[in-house]
């Protein structure tokens, strides 16, 4: 997925009311910036850390800067993280067309946003005459905590453990169901749960899991032009 353009380059003064981040531009004027992500975003909002940030020419937009990238130094090597929470459904798309998923290819046609469950959008639905439908929840990850291993979740998310039930409900319903984990960020080569944050959506994960519903995660390439998957990574699951 190509990132929107014009993008620029600055650094954090800090970020609050979850939604809002002031930037200084290398350029020396200081923005507001939109930030596009409801988690806590743990240990991603130090002050003085290089962001990159879309320019929108929309005259409607309040903020015309959108929170895009920042990089980090950590556990020994350089990361680039993506923060967007609105670009992995796009960036997994695109890759299921593309043929970039091998789990997730053979289907004649991709559906995204489908009413389903109870008052819910599944985020892919991907369909065949000749096979069950096979509906795609996709969760963004950035929470890194030990050198290499991404988590999710990185805070209390009673939303995830309810997609995770509904999930299972259309596998006993006879479709396939899948959880797709994008990692967004350049340092990570494995994927586990963060039950210490949130033990219920672990357990919840289990039961789903158990249930039959499948889990795939994929690491991303990330630039300031493109996100773009990259490769799977594997799952620790307890």
């Amino acid at each position: 997925m190509q990132l929107p353009t014009p993008i620029h380059r600055g650094t954090l003064i800090k970020r609050y009311k979850r939604f809002l981040a002031d930037v200084t531009l290398d350029c020396g004027e200081t923005v507001t910036a939109s930030c596009p992500n409801t988690g806590s975003m743990m240990g991603l909002v130090e002050p003085g850390t290089t962001v990159w940030l879309s320019e929108s020419d929309n005259p409607k937009r309040k903020y015309k800067h959108t929170w895009e990238l920042l990089e980090l130094d950590t556990h020994g090597c350089k990361a680039t993280v993506g923060i967007n929470t609105g670009h992995p459904n796009k960036i997994v798309a695109e890759a299921i067309e593309s043929g970039a998923i091998p789990e997730l290819s053979g289907y004649e046609t991709l559906r995204k946003e489908v009413k389903y469950g109870k008052s819910s959008r599944i985020d892919i639905l991907l369909e065949d005459g000749a096979k069950p439908p096979c509906y795609v929840e996709v969760k963004n990850v950035h929470l890194l905590r030990q050198a290499g291993l991404a988590e999710f979740p990185d805070s209390v998310t009673s939303r995830g453990a309810k997609h995770l039930e509904e999930l299972s409900d259309m596998v006993r319903e006879g479709a396939r169901a899948v959880m797709f984990y994008l990692i967004q960020r350049d340092d990570a080569d494995r994927l586990a749960f963060a039950g210490d944050i949130d033990p219920v959506y672990a357990e919840t994960l289990k039961k789903a899991r158990n249930a039959g519903v499948e889990v795939l995660a994929y690491a991303c390439a990330l630039s300031p032009q493109a996100i773009l998957l990259e490769k799977p990574v594997p799952i620790e699951l307890d």
